[in-house]
């Protein structure tokens, strides 16, 4: 998994990279898994055991009570990232896995900044910056302002490289993505009312002969 810092950081992020088997696109795994401990070692191993390197990992509960939520992104094979949630699905204590493109789904990610204080009030190209980018000054104090943004991960990069050029940043903090699918109903409510029907059905007395 990243640990992301401003060093380390893509000015340009790009959609796919060249990997072994061929061209790797950035897909977003969504996993519902029940709210038990160490379902997370389970499903982080899957991607260790295949080499492939989380991009990013975002867990929450979801609208369904009882359900943890798992938003983790990754580059590979279209191939690959079903092989990773065929075998995300088989873990006893997972409900449901789906993987999504970008244009699949609706996504943000939260970021903060801290920037020196003295800077932004010394140099007005700072302010006017965080305007730019959509960004807001949530705290303010003789050493340090915190700036926190709140869009997509190229929203999120291009106020990191404006602020850093001007050599302001002093820490950098993302959330990693969250997302929501483009569909009516979250499809794991529809699978897990199939799962009731099928329980059901097999709970209904057996005819008499």
């Amino acid at each position: 998994m990243n640990n992301n810092s401003s060093s380390q950081l893509q000015t340009t992020p790009l959609p796919t990279r060249e990997g072994q088997g061929g061209e790797s696109s950035l897909y977003t795994i969504l996993v519902f898994s029940e709210n038990l401990a160490g379902i997370l070692n389970q499903v982080t191993a899957v991607f260790t055991r295949r080499q492939i390197n989380i991009e990013s990992l975002n867990v929450c509960a979801s609208s369904t009570p009882g359900v943890h939520k798992y938003t983790i992104t990754c580059y590979c094979t279209e191939e690959m990232v079903k092989v990773l949630k065929a075998q995300i699905e088989k873990r006893i204590d997972v409900l449901q896995a789906r993987y999504y493109t970008d244009e699949e789904i609706f996504l943000q990610e939260t970021s903060l900044l801290k920037i020196s204080a003295p800077a932004v009030m010394e140099n007005p190209e700072v302010c006017r910056i965080v305007r730019h980018h959509g960004a807001r000054i949530v705290e303010v104090n003789p050493t340090y302002a915190a700036v926190e943004k709140t869009g997509t991960t190229e929203e999120i990069l291009s106020l990191f490289d404006a602020l850093n050029r001007l050599g302001v940043v002093r820490q950098f903090a993302r959330s990693g993505r969250i997302c929501i699918t483009r569909g009516t109903r979250e499809e794991l409510d529809d699978y897990l009312e199939e799962r009731e029907k099928e329980k059901k059905w097999t709970l209904l007395p057996a005819p008499p002969l």
